[in-house]
């Protein structure tokens, strides 16, 4: 009898939440890598699938293998591939053990591969593009674990300057008052693996455009293994949902078990309408709907296999105009 041929490995999962992609891999003590290409960032590197090579920075939430599985690869082949140094960004309670880490695949080559560590304390941060800044925040699990949030920092005129003329402006300036203020913008805000916390009411968690976020359990009589493991149940996430300000809530860190259908199925039960704005980033099915739907809204076509005739190739879409990303 012939064998069956290997499963095929699933492709990245992917949202258009303007304007920023979030793609990546997460399923429940397997691995996690969440990647948000604009901002040039990865949280976490559970695999690193060859998307995540261009992001300069990967930001760990924790020591657990199915999150820092593919670090060390994720900066050898940035140092191959001749992409730069990677950087990591790291609570500093784990700095240690992933600098062991890194020196034991050192010792096992026989050959360095540079990379950069970022240790965080709570509340400290550190800038990834220019006027963006990730900030690190404890959250709680098994293990020392640390959110993180994205935020864009603006400088504005005081409200009371905000009429006067350039000359009289640079006269205040020029004698030492400060006429400006600092806005602080939260664009995204990564939990990792934690229970319901403190951290999950922070103004840049609650106030972010996007919020990424476990949901591992869902069953009703689950309540207490998600206790257990540190987790968060579907029941947690319903009631976030009636503070949280955000434009979607990305639900990650889903069981294989758990079957994606029951899963949403039972986020509208426990949350009713406010589940709407959440995604699970896993959900192949609904994110290419809703990415089809965004094309065709941009004056773009979708292509089916064969669209093009004779070929029967892959899927795909053409760009009849560019995407709005508004």
């Amino acid at each position: 009898m012939i064998p069956k041929p290997p499963p095929r490995e699933g492709s990245l999962g992917f949202y258009f939440i303007p304007p920023y992609r979030i793609q990546g891999f997460s399923v429940a003590g397997e691995v996690t890598t969440i990647q948000v290409p604009e901002l040039d960032v990865c949280f976490d590197m559970g695999q690193c699938p060859r998307a995540a090579l261009a992001s300069k920075y990967c930001a760990v939430s924790h020591g657990h293998m199915d999150h820092i599985g593919g670090l060390a690869y994720y900066c050898s082949q940035r140092r191959f591939q001749g992409m730069g140094d990677g950087r990591i960004i790291c609570d500093e309670r784990i700095a240690p053990a992933i600098t062991r880490m890194m020196e034991g695949f050192q010792d096992l080559e026989q050959q360095k591969t540079p990379f950069e560590l970022l240790p965080l304390k709570d509340g400290e941060q550190v800038e990834i593009k220019n006027n963006i800044y990730l900030r690190g925040f404890h959250t709680e699990h098994t293990a020392p674990s640390m959110g993180y949030s994205v935020i864009e920092k603006r400088s504005k005129l005081k409200p009371e300057y905000v009429d006067l003329p350039q000359e009289k402006l640079k006269d205040l300036k020029d004698r030492g008052i400060e006429i400006t203020r600092t806005l602080e913008i939260p664009l995204i805000a990564y939990l990792g693996d934690t229970q319901p916390c403190a951290a999950l009411l922070r103004p840049d968690v609650i106030n972010a455009q996007i919020v990424i976020c476990e949901c591992t359990f869902f069953e009703p009589d689950h309540r207490d293994r998600a206790k257990v493991g540190m987790h968060m149940h579907v029941d947690n996430i319903a009631e976030w949902l009636g503070v949280l300000q955000c434009q979607a809530l990305v639900l990650c860190h889903v069981s294989r078990r758990t079957d994606l259908m029951y899963a949403r199925k039972r986020l509208f039960e426990v949350a009713g309408p406010k589940s709407e704005k959440a995604f699970f980033l896993m959900d192949y099915k609904a994110g290419k709907a809703r990415y089809e739907r965004q094309v065709i809204d941009s004056g773009g076509v979708i292509e089916r296999p064969g669209f093009r005739g004779g070929g029967g190739g892959g899927g795909g879409f053409r760009r009849g105009a560019p995407m709005n990303r508004s």
